[in-house]
């Protein structure tokens, strides 16, 4: 009888195991605040851009989104902490075409854009035009 007992205590474990495993995976995204990081200083036009998605993302999401400027090394201060941050989803970067041109400024980047981040929406699109007198 005890045998049947120990099977059944396991298999009731092993149970709630699974069921416990099951409603952590049905947990919404998001569970909790966002944070965009805007790897230039406060006022300019992608952070004005990015503080107006923050707060369409928190209407729309039902949670905070904190925007925070980390400017410096041409955009690499807070390129790189988003790099460093956990793949989770809640730490977002808004890139410029900065990331990209980083990459042949400087060889030795503590990150590499095209491995450690994943784009996820275009925000906008700013054409750049060169011109010179005639």
């Amino acid at each position: 009888m005890q045998g049947a007992t120990q099977f059944f205590t396991r298999f009731i474990l092993l149970a709630l195991g699974v069921g416990l495993s099951a409603s952590l995976a049905a947990q919404t995204y998001p569970a909790k605040p966002l944070h965009i990081v805007v790897p230039y200083a406060p006022g300019g036009a992608v952070d004005t851009v990015a503080r107006v998605v923050g707060q369409r993302l928190a209407e729309q999401m039902g949670q905070p989104v904190v925007v925070e400027n980390h400017p410096g090394a041409s955009t690499n201060i807070g390129a790189g902490l988003v790099a460093r941050a956990a793949p989770d989803g809640y730490t977002l970067l808004m890139a410029s075409p900065t990331l990209a041109t980083n990459i042949a400024l400087f060889p030795n980047l503590a990150f590499d854009a095209r491995r450690d981040f994943v784009p996820v929406a275009r925000i906008g699109y700013a054409p750049l035009v060169l011109v010179v007198q005639p």
